[in-house]
């Protein structure tokens, strides 16, 4: 699998392009907020000829959904996601404002599609992530698992040296101690690509991680 993470909107999320030899892939977690950064993630699918089938989110938080909007509008996909987390999507100006104090404007959000369920699976080319229901950070987080590639899409799951908070709407402190309990059960060479910050490994999380112990 060929992974390619690009660093998006004010709270530095990472937007992942996946793809694998047969040049088709998908998009995960599109927070850009501006054209600028949508424009940056365009030039890497073209210059590489990469056809996008499937945009993918692990949670619908705002800095997460924000470049839904551009991929909807420019490749026609809708969002797939798991639908707990569909009222929070719904009242985003409300969760926007909930969590930074402030509203932000932004162009309307385009309306989901796929459902995604623990044990769903997303195909790609030669390639096939398996949904693992993550709940914790919202209700409706969700991590993207390659058993053969050993690669794991954690979202805001789980951090390096951390796990996502849970004060906002939808989190629950033991549910999310239970998901990291799930993910690491998972092989510790696994590569996790998270939803901020540094890439990590299962094996190392489970070393270091206190959340993980």
């Amino acid at each position: 699998m060929n992974i390619k993470k690009f660093e998006v909107n004010p709270l530095g999320e990472q937007c992942y392009v996946a793809s694998d030899d047969t040049k088709e892939g998908v998009i995960i977690d599109c927070g850009c907020s501006d054209e600028y950064e949508w424009a940056e993630i365009k030039k890497y699918i073209a210059s590489n000829d990469l056809q996008i089938k499937h945009l993918l989110n692990t949670h619908l938080h705002f800095d997460h959904v924000w470049g839904n909007t551009f991929v909807y509008r420019d490749m026609g996909l809708r969002p797939e996601a798991n639908y707990e987390d569909l009222s929070i999507y719904e009242r985003m100006d409300e969760q926007i404002r909930s969590v930074v104090g402030v509203g932000i404007p932004h162009s309307p959000l385009p309306p989901l599609g796929t459902s995604l369920l623990d044990g769903s699976e997303v195909k790609f080319g030669n390639t096939t992530l398996k949904v693992i229901a993550t709940p914790g950070h919202s209700r409706g987080c969700i991590c993207f698992y390659s058993k053969e590639d050993a690669v794991l899409f954690s979202g805001d799951t789980l951090f390096c040296g951390s796990c996502g908070r849970t004060d906002l709407e939808g989190g629950d402190w033991q549910a999310i101690l239970q998901s990291l309990k799930r993910l690491a059960t998972l092989p510790d060479e696994t590569q996790v690509f998270c939803g901020h910050g540094s890439s990590t490994t299962i094996g190392r999380e489970k070393m270091y991680n206190p959340y993980m112990r």
